[in-house]
């Protein structure tokens, strides 16, 4: 098993910056990437980024330019650096973590709000 905790959402202003943080625990071997995931009110929940083991990441067309994925290994956490954002951008999101077997484990999830 994973544990995840998503923490650092809020409310900002449009243009502004947030940084979230996901701290894993637990059985940590194995994992092939951890992600964000964003889910808006009355929307499915959509890919933000990824960074696999190797360290290769991967954005949304909507966030690329604007968002960073990074990781701390040694403190079992993940980043989302979110500048320069948009009303658009509210949702809550959600850190994914992706076993090597297929198995995954999803946090709890944390608000994120931008007013214009």
């Amino acid at each position: 098993q994973v544990q995840l905790v998503e923490s650092g959402g809020g409310l900002a202003q449009a243009g502004g910056s947030l940084r979230l943080s996901c701290a894993a625990s637990g059985s940590l071997f194995s994992i092939l990437a951890m992600g964000w995931y964003r889910q808006a009110p009355g929307k499915q929940r959509e890919a933000v980024a990824t960074i696999w083991s190797g360290g290769s990441t991967a954005y949304a067309d909507s966030v690329k330019g604007r968002f960073t994925i990074s990781r701390d290994n040694a403190k079992n956490t993940v980043y989302l650096q979110m500048n320069s954002l948009k009303p658009e951008d509210t949702a809550v999101y959600f850190c994914l973590a992706t076993k090597v077997t297929g198995d995954q484990y999803w946090g709890q999830g944390t608000q994120v709000t931008v007013s214009s």
